[in-house]
């Protein structure tokens, strides 16, 4: 048990190792299978999307045309029961003037009887009669009406225009005196008098149930926001599956409110005119429109002889809808099972590769342990590979490794010299005091109090210039070594200069490079003062605090200099070539020392004039001892 979770363990990470060494893998994966797929299902899902666009809309014209001749063979049904009462000869015969009201009784008769064998066809729900009621002995507004009552609706203009052709109305809503309020469309044409052919002696009208066009209108499901309607011959909408009312004939509709929670239909608005323009020449279609920022498909199909139009449309988002929930399994899984076999397949490479290569990692690390680094030199001559290119890099490494310990013992027994330097150093200057010390001695004993005076002055100095070898120095411990300095020069060079040195309160505590000063000063006197005129002048040492920052001054009433030589006096000097002053500190020597003790934005700045002097300045960071 424990063994195989070991096992389970082991196979796990080794997964894991191959996931990190993978990085490449993962991101070649990505860029040259996982993004090329993705544009190739996004392609795919496109043209799926085009294929089902022209699907779906030759299927709706299909469907479209099937309900339209439907309905145009219903229609003609009741153009041809129209036909049979207009060419009817009893038709006109009871619609000649009779003077009695026998013969009046009798063309009532005749024409309900006319009226009732029409309505025999179940399409025809009402025939009816328009005549001048000065024919009839009154009407009974059942199937005989005046005529004068067409004039109340709005397509009896077109009636009278077609001079006999029918009509076909709108659906709108007529109150039956034995029937009540329906939602009818009618078939209209004018009668005239055969024997005087000018004379219009009448109007028949047959009236449909709406029933007989939404039966086979609602049949039609090709959207859930958009309900097939009918359109006349001018656009305007005269029947729409949106709502259970018949529109009014002849009417645009105007659209709806906003749909309830129990219905999204929407419902249909008069179409815009080119788009009424492109239906009028052809009697099936298809076409691309937009409305309120949406694409739409229309289809559309004639219906008979009435010049209407069976329109039906259907968004293009429902079709992608449509198209997505078709592809989306399909595709997502082809997508994923592309990815978990491709990724099963690199990380099971890759536990191989990596197992192998820290197999040949050991051997090599135990050959190198039994027969040294040698062993990698002998092996260079092999072929190139992946593996060679291992054993290749961790030939660099060990010999890198070699080297730095190499190194690294080098500098340890430079480390040991250096001490051993220093410990000899620091008998040198012992040697040096108690030399100077017995030479004092000797002149106090001849009373050279001259020569003994010069001695001591010259042991304190070196005293405070070696300073215990320290690299670092307090300003008081700077300033006594500038004041020993120009004791002796005074003893060397009598009653020739002068000098003063200034120091604030409280900056005692803190450090400067060791000789510092000393060199600025020894330039001040040799190359300022010795070199005037009069070979006499004066040396002012001051040391000031500012803010964070220390600033030194040396300066001299000497010869002075130009600028171009004071700014030279801070350059590097050429190799080879003696920098003017002294010969082991000069002004680059101190500039370049505080630089590095202090930071880039400290160091020495020259203020000079010739004939007038110099003033030298040292600008340090106030850092104290810790």
């Amino acid at each position: 048990m424990w063994r195989s979770m070991e096992s389970g363990w082991k196979l796990l990470a080794g997964l894991l190792q191959g996931m990190v060494a993978a990085r490449k893998w993962l991101l070649a994966y990505v860029l040259l299978i996982l993004l090329p797929a993705s544009i190739m299902l996004a392609s795919f899902y496109q043209r799926s999307n085009d294929v089902l666009e022209e699907e779906v809309t030759r299927t709706m014209q299909l469907t479209l045309k099937q309900a339209a001749l439907n309905l145009t063979y219903k229609l003609n049904h009741i153009r041809d029961s129209s036909n049979s009462i207009f060419m009817n000869q009893i038709l006109y015969d009871n619609l000649q003037r009779q003077d009695t009201i026998t013969e009046q009784l009798s063309q009532i008769k005749e024409l309900r009887n006319l009226a009732g064998t029409a309505q025999e066809n179940g399409d025809v729900f009402r025939v009816r009669f328009y005549v001048d009621k000065s024919r009839l002995y009154g009407s009974d507004r059942i199937n005989l009406y005046p005529l004068a009552d067409m004039e109340q609706y709005p397509w009896y203009p077109a009636v009278q225009e077609a001079g006999g052709g029918i009509v076909w109305s709108g659906i709108y809503t007529e109150n039956y005196i034995d029937s009540g309020e329906r939602e009818v469309f009618s078939a209209a044409r004018i009668l005239r008098n055969p024997q005087q052919y000018e004379e219009i002696i009448g109007v028949l009208v047959l009236d449909m149930s709406q029933q007989l066009i939404a039966e086979i209108v609602s049949g039609l499901n090709f959207s859930e926001q958009y309900a097939p309607y009918l359109i006349d011959g001018s656009g305007n909408v005269i029947y729409s599956g949106a709502t259970a009312e018949a529109v009014a004939a002849a009417e645009p509709v105007e659209p709806a409110a906003e749909p309830d929670a129990e219905s999204v239909v929407k419902r249909p608005a008069k179409l815009p005119d080119n788009i009424i323009r492109t239906l009028q020449t052809s009697s099936e279609g298809s076409l691309k429109r937009e409305e309120g920022g949406e694409e739409l498909h229309l289809v559309y199909s004639s219906i008979g002889t009435t010049g209407w139009k069976l329109v039906a449309q259907v968004s293009k988002a429902e079709i992608s809808h449509r198209a997505t929930a078709l592809n989306q399994f399909t595709s997502i899984a082809a997508l994923g099972g592309i990815t978990v076999m491709f990724l099963v397949l690199v990380f099971v490479l890759l536990m191989f590769m990596v197992q192998g290569m820290q197999r040949r990692v050991k051997l090599i690390l135990r050959m190198i342990r039994k027969e040294g680094i040698g062993w990698l030199e002998d092996r260079r001559s092999l072929p190139d590979g992946d593996f060679r290119l291992l054993e290749r890099s961790v030939d660099h490494l060990i010999h890198k490794v070699n080297n730095l310990m190499e190194d690294s013992y080098r500098a340890k027994i430079q480390e040991r010299e250096a001490q051993l330097r220093t410990l000899q150093a620091q008998i040198n200057p012992h040697f040096l005091y108690n030399a100077l010390d017995m030479i004092n001695w000797s002149a106090i004993a001849h009373d050279a109090e001259d020569t003994s005076q010069m001695i001591e002055a010259l042991a304190r100095y070196f005293r405070l210039s070696l300073n215990s070898g320290r690299d670092n120095v307090s300003i008081a411990d700077e300033l006594n070594l500038a004041r020993v300095f120009l004791e002796i020069q005074q003893n060397r060079f009598p009653s020739t200069f002068s000098f003063t040195i200034e120091q604030e309160p409280g900056l005692e505590q803190y450090l400067i490079p060791k000789l510092t000063l000393q060199p600025l000063v020894e330039n001040a006197l040799l190359h300022g003062i010795r070199k005037s005129k009069g070979k006499q002048g004066t040396i002012r040492i001051r040391a000031a605090r500012e803010q964070e920052d220390l600033l030194l001054t040396v300066a001299d009433d000497g010869i002075g200099m130009s600028a171009e030589q004071a700014e030279r006096l801070l350059l590097e000097p050429e190799p080879g070539v003696k920098q003017e002053g002294d010969s082991s500190f000069g002004l680059y020597n101190v500039h370049e020392r505080i630089r590095y003790f202090a930071g880039e934005r400290y160091g020495v700045s020259i203020e000079t004039e010739q004939g007038k002097g110099t003033i030298i300045r040292i600008k340090v960071k106030a850092i104290t001892e810790d």
